[in-house]
């Protein structure tokens, strides 16, 4: 957790030459032991602070000592938590979480994953979990994966070992006896994580969630419409193409209930287009005004 009083500054390459350490070996211990905490420049670059930089030089001094590469990295974060300031009831910091999952999931280590998550869902509500910890991750591990940072393995890794804690979360959430929500994504969309966030959100609110998932047939979302008269119809896409595919269809879905598209794939003209109402809102806030607007 970058605590210094100077923001983020250093490019890799910097860092690099300031410790004398090769921006591999950098990358490797960022994402194998989670021993720095990047943040990320307008145009996407990793920018890296002096606190990271102290890392790396503590990291460096444990290894002359003879330990090896993970036990100086653990020594090194252990330490850093303990200088943290007091705070009364403090757990894991939602940015250190999110670094150390990144670790784990890096090293296929599950048991450490689910730990994770297990200590942060104790100490926090579900909502914060899921928007400061579990969507940013998601978001930077495809990041990281657009980069060629992270192979199709580690990111399905990761992305299953996500979708069964919230599976588990999203128990019970068809039980709801408040308004009724379909979620779905159009054809040959496959992402489907943030959509479960936001009905994970709602059911907690006391909604009823249908949820139909990843590549769902759109006359499948319309039958169900029909038969739930659901308060809002939510679906989500990543290109704009999954929308523009089936824009006949969403105009007849959109005359039949409050239809709602989400993602990277959704935009204001495509919105006008078929009807619907654009979300630009995370999936956290986005069930929390839904929420908030029904009463």
């Amino acid at each position: 957790m970058n605590q210094g009083l100077e923001p983020p500054f250093l490019r890799i390459g910097e860092l690099s030459r300031r410790v004398g350490v090769s921006e591999f070996l950098l990358r490797a211990w960022e994402l194998r032991y989670g021993l720095l905490n990047p943040a990320r420049s307008s145009g996407g670059y990793r920018l890296y602070s002096l606190d990271d930089l102290h890392r790396v030089r503590q990291m460096q001094a444990y290894l002359a000592e003879g330990l090896a590469a993970s036990q100086a990295a653990q020594k090194v974060i252990s330490q850093a938590a303990a200088n943290l300031p007091a705070v009364p009831g403090r757990g894991l910091d939602p940015l250190d979480a999110r670094r150390l999952l990144h670790a784990a999931m890096y090293r296929f280590d599950e048991p450490e994953a689910q730990a994770i998550m297990d200590q942060l869902l104790a100490q926090l509500p579900v909502e914060r979990v899921l928007r400061e910890v579990i969507l940013p991750y998601l978001h930077d591990v495809g990041t990281r994966w657009e980069e060629g940072e992270v192979s199709i393995a580690e990111e399905h890794f990761a992305s299953n070992v996500i979708r069964g804690r919230l599976t588990a979360l999203a128990q019970g959430w068809g039980n709801g006896s408040g308004p009724q929500a379909v979620l779905a994504c159009p054809p040959h969309e496959l992402h489907d994580l943030a959509l479960i966030a936001t009905g994970i959100v709602l059911a907690r609110h006391g909604w009823r969630i249908h949820f139909l998932g990843a590549d769902t047939p759109t006359s499948e979302v319309i039958d169900l419409t029909l038969k739930k008269s659901p308060r809002v119809v939510l679906m989500a896409a990543t290109t704009p193409d999954r929308f523009e595919a089936i824009v006949p269809e969403l105009s007849q879905l959109a005359s039949m209930a409050t239809l709602l598209i989400a993602g990277a794939g959704a935009s204001s003209a495509i919105a006008q287009k078929i009807g619907a109402q654009l979300i630009q809102t995370d999936p956290v806030t986005t069930a929390e005004h839904l929420a908030e607007v029904a009463l």
